[in-house]
């Protein structure tokens, strides 16, 4: 059904040592979207497993090796923050790039604070327009804070709200206004909860 496992559309399991196994079935298949919510679980200390961040980190970097975008988002997170690693801005950069020329919204977003922060303005705002086009509302929003500070013209402005309301217009569709029609009042699986 609509509530399945993800990963082998089984019913999905109803306690933490059920989810937790079937997490660690797919990681043994070198699956690498289980690897990096693994490492999710290890993170926040979710499914009965002790807080962890230095694990996390070490299934993030499995999962980045095997493709998975989202960690490589996330080992820019703990580079950036010096969780489970050694701060290293030059590396969270480092993962935000490579994450963000694989269509990472947010990693191109924090590329864009970067160089906010470093007086790079123009570059800050090009970031913010690539992912104000992806439906990055926040990159918006930093454009219009540029724009009012002299940092970004008044095209640019218009350009990411132009290209945010187009990314928005593409994720509506009929099948999608009738599926949350469907699931009305039905509670949905939250990821933190598998």
């Amino acid at each position: 059904g609509m509530f399945d496992c993800a990963f082998c559309r089984t019913p999905t399991a109803g306690n933490d040592a059920d989810k937790l196994a079937m997490v660690l079935a797919r990681v043994k298949k070198k699956d690498p979207t289980a690897i990096f919510l693994l490492g999710e679980k290890y993170c926040h200390g979710r499914l009965g497993l002790q807080k962890d961040m230095r694990r996390a980190v070490k299934l993030w970097e499995e999962a980045a090796e095997l493709g998975s975008i989202d960690a490589i988002f996330e080992l820019g997170n703990a580079y950036h923050e010096g969780e489970g690693v050694q701060q290293d801005e030059a590396m969270a950069v480092e993962f935000y790039m490579k994450a963000a020329m694989q269509g990472q919204t947010e990693s191109r977003y924090n590329l864009g604070c970067f160089e906010g922060e470093k007086g790079s303005h123009d570059r800050a705002v090009r970031h913010w327009l690539m992912s104000a086009k992806m439906g990055h509302e926040d990159s918006v929003q930093n454009v219009k804070r540029a724009f009012k500070s002299g940092f970004a013209t008044k095209e640019q402005y218009a350009e990411a709200l132009r290209g945010y309301q187009d990314a928005m217009d593409e994720m509506n569709s009929h099948d999608r206004d009738e599926a949350k029609a469907l699931l009305g009042g039905i509670r949905r699986p939250d990821i933190n909860s598998f």
